[in-house]
């Protein structure tokens, strides 16, 4: 059997003079709005006004910003009465309407020339004053008395007739009639997306069982506590969409269940609407400072009370999702960033995501290897594609990973050769040093990789250091790479090299010739340099860099 205060709430009007009364409700609201804004306004900049006073050294205003203020709240009153519903009515049944529209006018005029005066005579005060703040506001209030005073007759006829003697009346009518109009039994539940579950905190049987009796019959899952304290276990254990908090519980009251659940990171963004007795203006803003999405007065009107519920779930529920995709966004961008970093060095990457579109520096000291692999092409006419594919990624992975434990970049690779560079983008103790220990273990790697063919494999490897220009290349498919008569050195050094050994140039030899064995490998007449000096290097002297 329905609850009979739901079934009340939610009935359909039926009968025409009810729909005719809550549309000149509605008519008069409108109305009321209308021409309480100007009022709200000169109440509300002398309230400032009042209080910004001493600030400005202003405080002789004050006692006639006190008086504006009274008689704004008197014409506040004045208004409220005329247009309330049941006062119309009333006034509509009375004989003498004359003399009630020449005591309204007096009424109404009497509050707002009081305005008028001391506003006109505080403009002029403050414009002696220099206090523009003042001036530009008692401008606004002085315009919003003019405002009303001009329209008082207007007033004065609508308190007496049934509909606004304006000709946008009909559409105002029509746009009211649709925002009046009941809801239907079960409109508001009907919209709801899915049932949620909800917990009902409040120390009265009778409330809590209320409540679950409502919340259950639209399809929610509903969970009761007695006292503040059990929240925090409930919560601990199970997961909750809603709660519905009541603000005076004794031994720990609502606001303070509310404090501590906002100000755990774990529970802070659980929604929390607020229902009390206590139907206090500092009750609901303290509440609505601290957290809470919502606060519902009791008694409560039960279709509000579902309307209040739906949509702070619905919010909860847009809040839920945004996480969901946020959290999906971050996984792609970490996904995105990886395969990057298999792309780029990891700066690059840095001032790629800073918003940096062209990055090129020059680099004054740099170290260059370029590794080939001797005699691949014709290993390779003899190994099936898989074999082939294989052999290539157990060097190049070993390769990877030793530029990574001695600190250097991988620029790229190009069928069998393999291109690295130290001292490019962070400091390095001695990436001349570092460059020669990495080559050395990738003629270690290369013998080891050698077992199980029919011939052995050997690489040749050429190092030259000096200047380089270093930068990203292309916008679909781009890579860092780096340019310069020292990278054009190494690579010759790589191409005119003796294998098996790691070729130098003299000036890596100069530099190495302290910490490793080298030997002299006479001169190569390199394209575009001419005769150089070659040396090999063989091994460290003292090994402090182990693989």
């Amino acid at each position: 059997m329905p609850d009979t205060e739901d079934t009340e709430a939610s009935m359909p009007a039926t009968s025409e003079s009810y729909s005719d009364q809550r549309l000149k409700r509605a008519l008069l609201a409108h109305v009321r709005q209308d021409f309480s804004a100007p009022v709200g306004a000169i109440v509300g900049i002398a309230e400032i006004l009042l209080e910004e006073a001493p600030r400005y050294g202003l405080d002789r205003f004050a006692p006639d910003l006190g008086r504006i203020h009274q008689a704004g709240l008197a014409l506040q009153q004045l208004i409220e009465g005329l247009l309330d519903p049941d006062c119309v009515t009333q006034r509509a049944a009375d004989g003498d309407y004359e003399t009630f529209r020449s005591r309204l006018r007096h009424d109404l005029r009497t509050p707002l020339n009081a305005v008028k005066g001391y506003g006109e005579m505080l403009l002029e005060d403050a414009q002696v004053a220099h206090a523009q703040v003042f001036v530009r506001d008692l401008g606004n209030m002085l315009d919003a008395a003019k405002r009303l005073l001009a329209r008082i007759d207007s007033l004065v006829d609508l308190a007496h007739a049934e509909l606004i003697a304006d000709p946008g009346a009909p559409a105002l009518l029509d746009r009211l009639s649709h925002m009046v109009r009941p809801v239907p039994d079960g409109g508001i539940a009907a919209r709801q997306m899915e049932p949620s579950r909800i917990l009902v905190v409040d120390d009265h049987r009778s409330n809590r069982d209320l409540l679950a009796r409502r919340l259950t019959r639209d399809g929610h899952e509903v969970v009761t506590a007695e006292d503040g304290r059990a929240v925090f276990e409930l919560v601990e254990e199970d997961t909750f969409d809603l709660i519905l908090l009541d603000l005076l519980m004794p031994q720990m009251s609502g606001y303070e269940v509310l404090c501590r659940l906002k100000s755990d990171p774990r529970h802070c963004e659980l929604p929390v609407i607020m229902i009390s007795a206590l139907d206090e203006i500092d009750s609901v803003v303290r509440c609505i400072e601290v957290g809470a999405d919502d606060y519902m007065p009791k008694p409560f009107d039960p279709v509000l009370l579902r309307a209040r519920i739906n949509s702070c779930l619905e919010r909860k529920r847009l809040r839920d999702r945004d996480r969901v995709i946020t959290q999906q966004l971050r996984l792609e961008k970490e996904k995105s960033e990886i395969l990057l970093l298999n792309v780029l060095p990891k700066p690059i990457v840095a001032r790629l995501q800073l918003g940096e579109s062209a990055i090129a520096d020059r680099v004054p000291d740099a170290t260059i290897l370029f590794a080939d692999l001797v005699g691949f092409t014709r290993l390779s006419a003899r190994l099936s594609a898989t074999r082939l594919v294989e052999l290539l990624n157990l060097l190049f992975t070993e390769f990877d990973r030793l530029a990574i434990h001695f600190g250097l970049e991988k620029i790229k690779t190009i069928g069998d050769a393999y291109m690295l560079a130290g001292g490019l983008l962070e400091s390095h103790g001695n990436h001349v040093a570092a460059v020669a220990d990495m080559g050395l273990a990738m003629l270690n790697s290369v013998r080891h990789a050698s077992h199980g063919l029919d011939e052995p494999l050997q690489m040749r490897i050429g190092v030259h250091v000096g200047p380089v220009v270093a930068g990203i290349i292309g916008t679909h498919k781009f890579i860092y790479d780096i340019w310069g008569d020292t990278v054009n050195t190494a690579s010759r050094m790589e191409s005119n090299g003796v294998a098996g050994v790691v070729n130098v140039s003299g000036e890596v030899y100069r530099r190495l010739r302290e910490d490793f064995t080298l030997e002299p490998g006479g001169v190569v007449d390199l394209k575009g340099k001419g005769p150089t000096e070659v040396y090999f290097l063989r091994q460290r002297r003292v090994s402090t860099l182990g693989v």
